[in-house]
């Protein structure tokens, strides 16, 4: 497709209004008309109308002068979800993960900035990360999001690492983009990528790529447990055997 019909087949106020749906879901606890006029970009009228159309759609919900997403939105995930068959195939062998380690196994996808879990077999140890089916986490800070920006091209990479707002989450968050770039390089090399504690004091997990038939990196993988479960050692013992398993049977699925 050309630049001339990519730019007429585009549709601005699509894409506008799909930011303003990105943005209320970034506010759980919802946002003033003021407010999204100002993160979004809009004047005060444009922001009304983006709203409105939402709350007339069902997408949103409106209580006096706050707008929130409503749970409608995550029925078309789910719907998304339960009819991609990708992860209905690797649903089973995460599963046997879990049981086998006994601790959670996840997977996620590259969105923007962040990974979006879009496979979650919960473990029996408690952890106070809350995450389900369509929680959005830093990719900085966590190991599935090494290992899908370990995919990036160089430039989309460097793209990445220059606009990418990254907080001290830990003592143990690495920030400096010099220093994630290396942390992102040694994953690539490695095939894997282990987080000790940089999303969270206690919490380690370790993830593997996911490539389509080309060869892409189209998802992650990872298991997560408590520091005091497992050192950084034993990880890569005991745990990364089982996801190179489950990565080789999930990536299995490409060439059937």
């Amino acid at each position: 497709m050309d630049q001339e019909t990519a730019s007429r087949d585009h549709v601005g106020s699509l894409e506008r209004g799909l930011a303003v749906m990105e943005i209320l879901a970034r506010h759980p606890s919802g946002m003033t008309l003021t407010e999204m006029a100002e993160q979004a970009g809009l004047t005060r009228a444009g922001a009304r109308r983006f709203l409105l159309t939402l709350v007339a759609s069902g997408y949103a919900t409106q209580d006096g002068r706050v707008f929130s997403l409503s749970p409608r939105l995550l029925t078309v995930a789910r719907t998304w979800l339960g009819g991609t068959s990708l992860w209905g195939f690797a649903t089973p062998i995460m599963r046997a993960v879990a049981a086998q380690l006994n601790e959670a196994c996840s997977s996620a996808i590259l969105s923007g900035e962040d990974v979006v879990y879009v496979a979650r077999i919960p473990g029996r140890r408690i952890l106070s990360v809350s995450l389900d089916v369509g929680t959005r986490l830093p990719a900085y800070c966590t190991s599935m999001g090494r290992m899908l920006l370990a995919g990036l091209t160089a430039d989309e990479l460097d793209g990445f690492l220059r606009q990418a707002k990254m907080e001290k989450r830990t003592a143990k968050t690495i920030t400096d983009p010099r220093l994630l770039a290396s942390a992102i390089a040694k994953a690539r090399t490695d095939g894997f990528a282990i987080v000790d504690e940089e999303l969270e004091l206690g919490l380690r997990s370790i993830a593997v790529p996911i490539h389509d038939r080309s060869g892409s990196t189209v998802a992650a993988i990872n298991v997560s447990t408590q520091s005091a479960r497992f050192s950084v050692p034993q990880m890569e013992r005991q745990i990364l055997p089982a996801l190179l398993e489950a990565k080789q049977r999930i990536e299995d699925f490409f060439v059937v």
